[in-house]
């Protein structure tokens, strides 16, 4: 089992200052990774901000190489997931999306660690919108 809190510069004159944050899973056995991120673009489509599926765990973002925030493996990481995948079913602002003060893509994650303290995340200063979960 993998768990992966990932972070990437933000798009354009944005990744100057912050970062894009997401997490990424992969339970024991499983032979992909549930990618769980929020996205502003998609809001505008129509459609919720949070998306939860397979995907590419460690993916550019826009042109942006993605650095690991935290990570854990092995033993007791299944459960870890399902208490992620509980709060991310629990999150407030599946349809909104602000860039600042938020919510925003970083705001998801900090909701996630604060919903599960066991994942033992603190986010960069240049997570901006995480401080919008206090």
């Amino acid at each position: 089992a993998v768990l992966q809190v990932y972070g990437a510069r933000a798009w354009g004159w944005r990744g100057w200052l912050a970062i894009h944050t997401w997490i990424a899973a992969k339970r024991t056995g499983e032979a992909h990774y549930t990618v769980y991120d929020v996205v502003g673009w998609r809001g505008k489509r129509g459609a919720p901000v949070l998306r939860i599926a397979q995907d590419v765990p460690d993916r550019y973002w826009f042109g942006e190489e993605p650095m690991i925030l935290k990570e854990h493996m092995g033993s007791g990481v299944d459960a870890l997931i399902d208490e992620i995948d509980k709060a991310a079913a629990a999150y407030p602002w599946k349809t909104s999306y602000t860039v600042f003060p938020g919510p925003n893509s970083n705001t998801f994650v900090a909701w996630i660690a604060q919903q599960v303290p066991q994942l033992e995340l603190e986010l960069p200063f240049a997570a901006i919108g995480s401080g919008y979960v206090n």
